[in-house]
């Protein structure tokens, strides 16, 4: 189902964005994220998110989503994307192992997935919560494909950043307190996010790291870049 993509955002979504505190994590510029595009790509998850370049999917129909479907059911042809990016999805599906095989069909020979899950990070429903990664538990994902690349996108400053913020929250009786408190709480707290720039260079940060990546390659040739 064709999605609302190219609508408009609403001004209190627009609003919303300008006041929101700065991220509470600092992405780790050690991951790769220079793998090739083609003509067609797909982006699972991109919620409100503006994607250019890939076809944006999402369980969800609202502004910026392409198409309305399920992850464990992609609505394409086989051997058709080049690249596909799964962010922070699959632990809200009832069957991670059955998403990637979808990812892996409708992945062209030769091209690239990319997949981004939790591991030390708050209960959050999207519709629901089910599970959490260590990097060693996505590789048991792979299947077919080929590991590339793995590591850590956030470490544990921003686990302990967002566990601040939402204890911070959990402590307040009131909807727009809780709101007060996140936008104080995160204005405040977010430059500690780049005690990860240490961090993640220790060996220690996996007892408390925050996003895990992995790249996947399908076996083959045939991809045309753009």
């Amino acid at each position: 189902m064709i999605g609302p993509g190219r609508l408009p955002l609403p001004f209190a979504e627009r609003l919303r964005r300008l006041l929101e505190p700065p991220a509470p994590f600092w992405s780790n510029p050690r991951e790769p994220l220079d793998f090739p595009l083609g003509r067609w790509n797909l982006y699972i998850g991109g919620a409100r998110r503006r994607v250019p370049g890939y076809v944006n999917l999402d369980i969800l129909a609202m502004p910026g989503v392409d198409v309305q479907a399920d992850a464990q059911a992609l609505p394409f042809s086989d051997d058709v994307f080049t690249r596909v990016e799964c962010d922070a999805v699959l632990e809200h599906v009832v069957d991670p192992a059955r998403v990637v095989r979808e990812i892996e069909r409708v992945l062209a020979p030769g091209g690239y997935a990319h997949l981004v899950v939790p591991f030390c990070h708050p209960y959050h429903r999207y519709p629901e919560d089910y599970r959490r990664f260590t990097p060693a538990g996505l590789r048991l994902l792979a299947g077919n494909l080929e590991v590339v690349a793995a590591g850590w996108r956030t470490g544990p400053a921003a686990t302990w950043l967002v566990f601040t913020l939402e204890f911070g929250k959990l402590l307040l009786p009131w909807r727009w307190w809780r709101a007060a408190a996140h936008f104080t709480l995160g204005w405040l707290l977010f430059p500690l996010r780049y005690l990860d720039r240490w961090l993640l260079k220790t060996e220690r940060a996996e007892r408390l790291g925050n996003h895990c990546y992995l790249w996947l390659r399908k076996p083959g040739n045939g991809v045309k870049t753009t």
